[in-house]
Parts: structure tokens; C-alpha cells; sequence
């Protein structure tokens, strides 16, 4: 049987203030074993998250109402790193909380996003500024709306792109799976740690997702053994390789 759960805005505010503060303490303290799951991750963030805050205000500061916290969304990180920075514009802190992507941006679900899209029934992530909007509940529980102010990702509102929580965004996959589910385009985080984001995110600010680090180098590998023999003597002799005279 459905039943319509019906919450009104105090209500949900409160709770969401109450279950952000117990889960601000978890979530300081399982930053540190995620990187140390990653020794090669660098300790410190690649991108500088503060600098691009402040870029993004200056780009869309007309459609934004608060500016003391902005969300940052680094898709150029997989999924198993803590992607998604809060950035405290007043104090300078960054906070970083891993964050799925959709499933059409990655088709081989290895944990990295290949591309964007901002095309219905995609399933992909967009990149670009969103406006966050108002609180509603939904079939994915407490949720936030997201309002695209760039052509990259200007159907969010058509597509239902929000910010909600899942099972399948929970932390503890990193160390099962080496990644987080995917999404539908959605910016989904784990259950315990949706209502801190939710709380100090709000309804108001700048949410900015683009890919920022760079991917890492791809190993260069040697030719197989005696490739390169058979290439010295083809140039000399004329004859391509697996050819015959």
C-alpha cells in the first residue's frame, strides 16, 4: 500500500539540523581512513576548491541568494575519492564527502565519469552551476531541487536532478566495491551523511559540478618482446610485417 507522507518545511528543517550535527562527527572521521585506503592519493586536494567558489560566485552571483557556503563537485576524481568539496567561503574550510555520478556518464561502471550530458533520459550527470532550491520529500526520502543556470545543464528541473540520499552511495562500498553505485544523474550521498549536506548546503546557494583534477597518467607500456626487432628489419628490408616476399 503507497502511502503519501506529507511533511511540513519546520519539521523537516529541525530534523535535518538535529541528524547533522550526530553526523558531523562520523563523517570527520571517516575522511581520514579513506585516504588512508588511498595511499596514493595526495593529502591535500588537487584543485585548489576555495578559488574556483569564488570564480563561480563572480560568474553567477546574480542568482544566488547566500554566499557563506558553496558546494563543489570534482568529477575529474572517481567515485572512491572524496569528490564533492563544502566550501566555507567565510572561515576557508573545504570539507570533502564522496558523491555518485550517472550511469550514463559511466557505461562501464569502473568509477570514473567519461562525459556529460544534459539531454533527457541520459541518465548522465551535467556539469555546470545549479541554484540549490527548496526541500520536499520523495520517493528517495529527504531530497533537495537543483535549478541549472547553464546551458550544460539548463534541463535539471526536466530531469529531476537533485540532491538525495541512497544505500548505494554509502562510504563503507569504497572498501567492498573500490567505488560508489551510480546515479541517475542525481547527486546522491550516503543515508548518515545526506542530512549534514542537506543542512549546511541549504536551499539558496551555488552548486558548481565540472571535471577539475586531471585523470592520472596512463602507464606507457614497453612492446612486446622482439616487436621492435621485426620493426628494424621490415623498415630495411621493405616488407611489411606478416607479409610475405
Amino acid at each position: 500500500m503507497h502511502v503519501n507522507k506529507m511533511i511540513d518545511r519546520r519539521s523537516m528543517l529541525a530534523g535535518l539540523a538535529s541528524a547533522g550535527a550526530f553526523a558531523a562527527a562520523e563523517a570527520r572521521a571517516q575522511v581520514p581512513d579513506w585516504i588512508a585506503q588511498h595511499p596514493q592519493a595526495p593529502a591535500a586536494p588537487p584543485v585548489d576548491y576555495l578559488a574556483v567558489a569564488r570564480a563561480q560566485l563572480a560568474r553567477e552571483g546574480r542568482h544566488i541568494a547566500l554566499t557563506d557556503r558553496v558546494g563543489i563537485v570534482d568529477f575529474g576524481l572517481p567515485s572512491s575519492r572524496p569528490r564533492f568539496a563544502l566550501v566555507d567561503m567565510v572561515a576557508g574550510r573545504i570539507d570533502l564527502y564522496p558523491v555518485t555520478h550517472g550511469r550514463g556518464s559511466d557505461p562501464q561502471h569502473d568509477g570514473w565519469l567519461k562525459s556529460f550530458s544534459n539531454a533527457p533520459g541520459s541518465l548522465a550527470s551535467s556539469r555546470g552551476a545549479y541554484r540549490t532550491s527548496d526541500y520536499y520529500w520523495g520517493s528517495n526520502g529527504s531530497s533537495m531541487r537543483l535549478a541549472g543556470l547553464d546551458p550544460d545543464n539548463s534541463n535539471a528541473d526536466m530531469r529531476a536532478i537533485v540532491v538525495h540520499g541512497a544505500w548505494y552511495a554509502e562510504p563503507s562500498l569504497i572498501a567492498t566495491q573500490g567505488k560508489l553505485g551510480r546515479s541517475e544523474g542525481c547527486f546522491v550521498f550516503g543515508e548518515e551523511l545526506l542530512p549534514q549536506i542537506l543542512y549546511k548546503l541549504g536551499p539558496g546557494r551555488l552548486l558548481f559540478a565540472d571535471k577539475l583534477s586531471l585523470p592520472p597518467p596512463q602507464p606507457v607500456l614497453p612492446p612486446p618482446p622482439g616487436t621492435e626487432a621485426i620493426v628494424r628489419t621490415s623498415a630495411t628490408s621493405g616488407v611489411m610485417p606478416g607479409t610475405a616476399d
